[in-house]
């Protein structure tokens, strides 16, 4: 396995936010992570990506907990991308994702021709080449969304988290993002409130319900009418269309 988490407990004061949580990713496939706000989802990635450490339990990277990897190797490896970026100063949106090179460069370092390259790559892959010159405030949401992805990729991680990507984008753009995260042949764990797309882009799904894992598997062993009336408290059916994809239907 790539990333495995084990028996995770997280809390803040006296809450439990994540109890007894294990999963285990597949390399270079997908895994959605589903549930109603406040289940959980966002603080499972923080621990997951480093960022914070369990009151109990651990998180490995190729059976190495991650607490033993030094900050710098673990950033070369594991990208995180939040649902909201802020920033007061205007930078360009290239400037943006040159920060996404920070973990591969030493102190004092001249900027290298595998630098440039891995900037140009992640801009053209979130179709924002032309707006490299562009001041980071005069971009929508979901422009701006785009940019933190390809200071994500930038990174050239081998593990990929992220906090609802498609949170301020169209839906060509909320499209044409899960493509290219499932094409990557990354080990991606992401965070999605959109069932359909879940079912469509994720090689198999993880229910969280107030901090604990109910339901694990693929698309159509989780996402059945039980669970979304228990979980998400919807009805619905299910269609197949003319290619046998899944589609919920909600009444």
């Amino acid at each position: 396995m790539s990333i495995r988490a084990e028996n995770l407990i997280w809390r803040v004061g006296r809450k439990t936010i994540l109890d007894d949580v294990s999963l285990a990713v597949e390399p270079g496939s997908v895994l959605g992570l589903l549930g109603p706000n406040g289940s959980g989802k966002s603080s499972l990635l923080r621990l997951l990506a480093g960022l914070r450490r369990p009151h109990a339990g651990r998180v490995t990277l190729d059976g190495t907990d991650i607490a033993r990897i030094r900050r710098r190797d673990l950033a070369r490896r594991v990208a995180l991308v939040h649902q909201h970026a802020a920033t007061e100063l205007n930078v360009t949106v290239e400037e943006v994702v040159t920060l996404g090179r920070t973990p591969h460069r030493a102190p004092l370092a001249g900027w290298t021709a595998a630098d440039a390259a891995a900037v140009e790559t992640a801009l053209a892959q979130v179709g924002m080449s032309g707006f490299r010159r562009q001041g980071w405030q005069s971009l929508s949401g979901g422009e701006r969304q785009r940019v933190q992805i390809a200071r994500a990729l930038a990174q050239e991680p081998r593990e990929l988290f992220l906090d609802e990507p498609t949170n301020h984008l169209d839906i060509q753009h909320q499209l044409e993002l899960l493509r290219l995260i499932s094409r990557l042949r990354l080990t991606s764990i992401v965070a999605l409130h959109d069932l359909n797309h879940a079912a469509m882009f994720c090689d198999r799904l993880v229910v969280l319900d107030q901090g604990r894992i109910i339901s694990h598997g693929t698309p159509d062993e989780v996402l059945t009418p039980d669970l979304l009336r228990d979980v998400f408290k919807v009805d619905c059916h299910f269609h197949r269309d003319d290619e046998g994809r899944r589609h919920i239907l909600f009444r």
